[in-house]
């Protein structure tokens, strides 16, 4: 993340710490990265939903806490800012595919939101070459709050809801929520992202012009 034009640090970014690798902040991070192939085996396996509930919603919990903790201590690394949002993403594919071989969400649903991560991606390869990073903001961060919640219900299984005489899980409402979130949110990246390139841009060409 770069220093703003008026030369301020970002709020919980030491520069002295940019490069550290091992912080505590860190260390939660992989933590929650290790869960993912636990979770997905238990959940696959269908010996416990209330275990894979758990393995799931402890790695989803913790998101916000590994970036409180970094902010707070001024331990914003740069390894950091890459992996955490990978996790983030790593832990969502593995609950949309878990859930659908276990037949609680349909295809369709994990196309579009493997879809959207890998456009996403696309859009941060894009920035890259531009030495650009997008910036977290609040509708990212809602949109991987509420799929995360909806994903842990669907995983516990409970509680349900009837609809229209059919049981629903209480989770779906929650994906389907967050899949309008994730939409509206890649249309937000995207219209940030092309006015950042263009800036780049614009600032290559003036600098090639001089």
């Amino acid at each position: 993340m770069a220093t703003p034009a008026n030369g301020t640090t970002p709020p919980g970014e030491d520069p002295a710490h940019l490069h550290d690798i091992w912080t505590v902040a860190n260390v939660i991070t992989v933590l929650r990265l290790l869960l993912i192939p636990f979770f997905f085996s238990v959940l696959l396996s269908d010996r416990s939903d209330a275990l894979a509930f758990a393995l799931f919603a402890t790695a989803a919990s913790t998101d916000w806490l590994d970036g409180m903790i970094a902010r707070r201590t001024g331990t914003v690394t740069t390894i950091g800012k890459v992996i955490d949002p990978l996790v983030d993403r790593l832990l969502l594919a593995s609950g949309v595919v878990g859930l659908y071989l276990i037949g609680r969400i349909p295809l369709w649903l994990v196309f579009v939101l493997v879809a959207r991560d890998v456009y996403l991606l696309w859009g941060a390869y894009r920035l890259e070459r531009h030495g650009l990073r997008m910036p977290v903001t609040y509708i990212g961060k809602t949109t991987t709050a509420v799929l995360l919640a909806g994903f842990s219900l669907l995983v516990l299984g409970w509680p349900t809801l009837e609809v229209a005489g059919r049981d629903v899980y209480f989770g779906t409402p929650l994906v389907y929520g967050g899949l309008a979130l994730s939409l509206t949110s890649a249309i937000h990246y995207t219209i940030v992202a092309r006015r950042m390139v263009d800036a780049a841009e614009a600032a290559e060409r003036t600098e090639a012009a001089t």
